[in-house]
């Protein structure tokens, strides 16, 4: 990967895997990935397909009997595949945080909102006194569009609902000021209304501040409106890579033109929105050559034999396909629909 001052976290090879009776098996297989400071990488692609796998191989996370076997993830210069559990506990929550899918689950029951926040501080900085953690922590909700934040800085999470859940989780995690936010799928919950709010929360957050963000989701759409670069990944691999307008315009692999083939469009007057067939393979049943062929409206005899590397078809653009760079997939699906 190219290598400059912009950039924050850098992806090589990550290879995470969990031990069995039968071996190991790799839930993610040779992955890279770059993000720029001030910049939102988009993660996407169905449920199992690795994504908050990554995110919690980036935060050394990754439950037992899960581990980091091979690669290389940089974070401003550190190696964090051979950071001590200290040294991780270090970064995580002050220059590396991270928004979780379920705010209900996520938030403990028996503690008020502004309690947890303190908590979350005062893990970095032990020196503080109670109010000045208290102060940054009604500063912290402020942030983030609560209103009255001093008042419901003793509010209990039930108190909440699902969109204010959400804001405390975010404030969480921005009240150590972090470099990189790992959002996992933060909206999937929430109503399109508090879903729209909290996108352009994070956005003006990420202006004000200068963080990069990682973005989880299965949703395209949702992708569209906040990040720059996107990633593709299906079976524990990124398939394609690109900006945001690329992925959208020209798009180099079957499997995201199927992602994409799946979101409704207003101008458009399909009957039936298209669809991907089969369902993705598990980890320990991979298909033999490329792993998406099984499921390709596109592949050719070949595509069972061939394992393709994700290779750069256009400036700043790759894919992980024998048949880019192409420009008949999308032409060539609209004739399959029609």
């Amino acid at each position: 990967m190219n290598q400059d001052s912009d950039l924050l976290l850098s992806i090589e090879g990550l290879r995470t895997v969990f031990t069995t009776d039968s071996g190991d098996l790799a839930v993610l297989d040779g992955v890279d990935l770059a993000v720029r400071r001030g910049r939102t990488l988009g993660i996407v692609g169905e449920s199992g397909c690795g994504k908050s796998m990554l995110s919690l191989s980036i935060m050394g996370l990754v439950p037992r009997p899960g581990r980091i076997a091979s690669g290389r993830i940089a974070f401003d210069g550190l190696d964090l595949a051979k950071l001590t559990a200290p040294q991780m506990r270090e970064l995580r929550g002050k220059r590396m945080a991270m928004i979780f899918q379920e705010p209900m689950t996520s938030l403990n029951p028996s503690y008020t909102v502004g309690f947890q926040i303190v908590e979350a501080m005062r893990a970095h900085e032990p020196g503080a006194s109670a109010a000045a953690l208290k102060a940054r922590a009604i500063q912290a909700l402020d942030q983030v569009r609560i209103p009255d934040p001093a008042r419901r800085f003793d509010d209990y999470p039930h108190q909440m609902s699902g969109g204010m859940r959400q804001r405390v989780m975010i404030a969480m995690a921005l009240s150590c000021s972090p470099d990189l936010l790992i959002a996992d799928e933060p909206t999937t919950a929430l109503d399109v209304t508090v879903q729209a709010q909290v996108l352009q929360l994070l956005k003006e957050i990420q202006r004000d501040t200068g963080m990069a963000i990682i973005f989880i989701t299965h949703d395209l759409g949702v992708v569209a409106s906040v990040a720059d670069e996107v990633a593709v990944m299906y079976a524990g691999r990124v398939m394609e890579r690109a900006s945001v307008s690329d992925i959208f315009e020209d798009p180099q692999h079957p499997y995201t033109l199927g992602l994409l083939g799946s979101i409704p469009r207003i101008e458009e007057t399909r009957d039936r929105l298209l669809s991907i067939e089969g369902t993705l393979p598990p980890p320990g049943n991979l298909p033999a050559g490329c792993r998406f062929h099984p499921r390709c409206a596109f592949r050719a005899e070949a595509c069972s034999r061939q394992d393709p590397a994700l290779l750069e078809v256009a400036p700043m653009h790759h894919a992980a396909c024998i048949r880019a760079p192409v420009e008949t997939f999308v032409s060539a699906s609209m004739e399959k629909s029609a």
